[in-house]
């Protein structure tokens, strides 16, 4: 007994130098925050069906051909999926025999993609801003700042049908290669931005926004879903209507951070989790002195961050839960997209996308 309060004694001197170095040293860029009022440290919501082994469900696509394939846009004329890949490159994938073709260099890291009324794609580029490729593969910058700021993370995009492009800047402090500085630091460096192609301006429609980061136009075109990644929320900007210009809440306190949101034309919203909720994030989550002393680690030693039980839950129009996949294998899946009778789902880390056979699914039937 007595040795174990001795080498207890031993830890706690070591340590309570390092604790004390970081309660004083204050980096010059970097001031963690407390959690908004809002955020919830409760119990998640839950999906009335859960298929919590979608890796055993799921099929690899054009694998060794895609690194990172972030977000998905769908050409149903053509029988083409579109995806942005770390290497810079907008690559398409055949429906359904999956063969895969190099389509154009972007530059930069595409991430959220569209698909215009011309044919041509819509990019949200992290490291460049938003721009247009049209169908003869010309990549053109359309905007990449707003109100004189500078786009850091273009991330998010969609497109309504008279053309309007609404997309998000994640952070316009922190890039891509070190957005979890952004995700310690808590504090809100997003944005939510609409492009008007006839007027070529930009303008910033929600500011203020935590991680800002997929966004869906609703069926309706009268308002659109955004996302904001580290409050594990979703929310519905009015674009038209008497409520134009306001903000309603969506839904909250979900199982795991979501990413990418798509419509799928059927009535549901797919929303990507990059990771689950866990007891580690929740514990950083409610102190930023954890999150600082993880950041200054980091100044000296990488730490993996290795997010587990990622996947997507699909919701309806209003919000409500109808079914979730994840798996403890998956990390970092960005975009859930449905084409016809398979889900097909991308990632930032991974070589290939995914399907898995909705037919065959006892998540959509049970």
């Amino acid at each position: 007994m007595a040795a174990g309060l001795g080498f207890l004694k031993a830890i706690a001197l070591i340590l309570a130098p390092v604790v004390l170095a970081v309660a004083l040293y204050n980096p010059v860029d970097f001031s963690p925050a407390p959690m908004p009022p809002e955020y919830s440290f409760g119990p998640v919501m839950s999906s009335p069906r859960h298929d919590a082994r979608a890796l055993e469900r799921s099929e690899r696509v054009g694998e060794g051909r895609l690194p990172g394939p972030e977000d998905l846009a769908y050409d149903a004329a053509g029988g083409w999926l579109y995806t942005g890949c770390a290497d810079g490159w907008i690559r398409r994938v055949s429906v359904p025999g999956g063969d895969v073709e190099d389509w154009v260099q972007t530059g930069g890291r595409p991430l959220g993609v569209v698909l215009a009324a011309d044919g041509g794609l819509i990019v949200a580029n992290a490291d460049i801003g938003l721009q247009k490729v049209s169908p003869e593969r010309k990549v053109d910058l359309l905007t990449d700042s707003a109100e004189g700021l500078k786009f850091a993370l273009t991330d998010g995009v969609d497109i309504t049908a008279d053309g309007t492009i609404y997309f998000t800047d994640a952070s316009y402090k922190y890039k891509l290669g070190n957005h979890m500085t952004d995700v310690l630091e808590m504090r809100p460096h997003g944005r939510l931005m609409s492009f008007d192609p006839a007027t070529g301006q930009t303008a910033v429609l929600a500011r203020d926004l935590y991680f800002a980061n997929g966004v869906a136009i609703s069926p309706d075109q009268g308002s659109l879903i955004y996302c904001e990644t580290v409050m594990r929320r979703c929310s519905r900007y009015h674009i038209a209507g008497d409520k134009k210009g306001t903000v309603e809440k969506f839904m909250d306190n979900l199982p795991g951070f979501p990413d990418n949101i798509r419509y799928d034309g059927e009535g549901r919203y797919w929303i990507a989790l990059s990771g689950g909720r866990t007891f580690q994030w929740d514990l950083l989550m409610k102190y930023p002195f954890l999150r600082k002393l993880v950041y200054l680690v980091e100044k000296f030693v990488a730490i993996p961050h290795r997010p587990k039980d990622s996947g997507a839950i699909s919701v309806t129009r209003d919000g409500e839960p109808v079914s979730m996949y994840t798996d403890p294998g998956l990390g970092l899946t960005t975009g859930w997209l449905k084409v016809g009778k398979h889900l097909y789902y991308g990632s930032l880390k991974k070589t290939y996308l995914s399907r898995i056979d909705l037919t065959k699914s006892s998540a959509e039937f049970e």
